[in-house]
């Protein structure tokens, strides 16, 4: 594992990640967004690293605060938090126009991005995407008992099958979380070409997730490609070269737009 560079921030986070530059004469920049609690040293994001690195094309993938390598406790953090550090890593390491690959929550906060910067957004790939999740995939699976607990005392730990520690719910996360929904908007204000992956297996994030991107974004260039065998974290080899496969289209799309602007 190689060592991160550092962002420091105004705010006083500092932001862990990698950054690499396009080739001479490419202009492709890919950013990376993980998923609630994962970080940048999983599986997809040194895969499409290892790929972008093969095209040519710049790539950066970063650790939110509270995750990872960077500073910042996870209890303290929520969804405004790592939007805010994603545009921080957009504006001062990418600082060029950006395709915007997120996973699960990253594919939550890759829509809010491209909201926020929408002359530096040239495309979004979601991976399993999951916006609006602390509501109907965690505030609404808790029991009434379970429900109180954090309403009453402010946080509550969820077994999880992913890691060895219990995921923390907190009452901040799942109140400011919807000051973010997009879901339940008329519309995403979106307009970029979009490619949306989604596992037909996946029991974390069902795939009527990515369908219900579909149906709000406003963008007139969606695809959603649903994998019968896929599960939440899609990252056997088969799903890596189909996620790797779908970015080269969608850079192709993107340069294409760009060429007739």
């Amino acid at each position: 594992m190689t060592k991160p560079s550092f962002l420091q921030c105004e705010n006083g986070a500092r932001l862990a990640y990698h950054h690499t530059t396009p080739a001479v004469g490419v202009t492709t920049q890919v950013l990376f967004l993980c998923g609630f609690r994962s970080d940048m040293e999983g599986t997809k994001a040194i895969a499409l690293e290892a790929h972008c690195k093969a095209q040519g094309y710049g790539f950066t993938r970063f650790d939110y605060r509270g995750h990872g390598q960077s500073s910042g406790e996870f209890e303290q953090s929520n969804i405004g938090t790592w939007l805010h550090d994603a545009l921080n890593i957009m504006d001062k390491v990418v600082k060029a126009p950006v395709i915007l690959a997120g996973s699960s929550m990253g594919g939550w906060i890759m829509l809010r991005a491209a909201m926020e910067r929408k002359k530096q957004v040239q495309g979004l790939l979601g991976i399993a995407s999951a916006p609006d999740f602390t509501e109907s995939l965690m505030w609404d699976q808790l029991t009434e008992k379970q429900q109180r607990i954090v309403a009453e005392e402010g946080r509550l730990e969820v077994p999880t099958p992913y890691t060895e520690t219990p995921t923390v719910i907190t009452r901040q996360l799942l109140e400011e979380s919807a000051e973010h929904f997009v879901l339940d908007k008329p519309n995403i204000p979106v307009e970029v070409p979009v490619r949306l992956l989604h596992g037909m297996k996946d029991t974390d994030v069902p795939f009527e997730f990515s369908l219900a991107i579909n149906e709000k974004i406003l963008s007139k260039d969606v695809r959603v490609n649903l994998l019968p065998e896929g599960d939440h974290r899609l990252s056997t080899p088969s799903d890596i070269k189909i996620l790797c496969k779908t970015l080269d289209k969608l850079v192709g799309i993107v340069n294409s737009c760009a060429s007739a602007a």
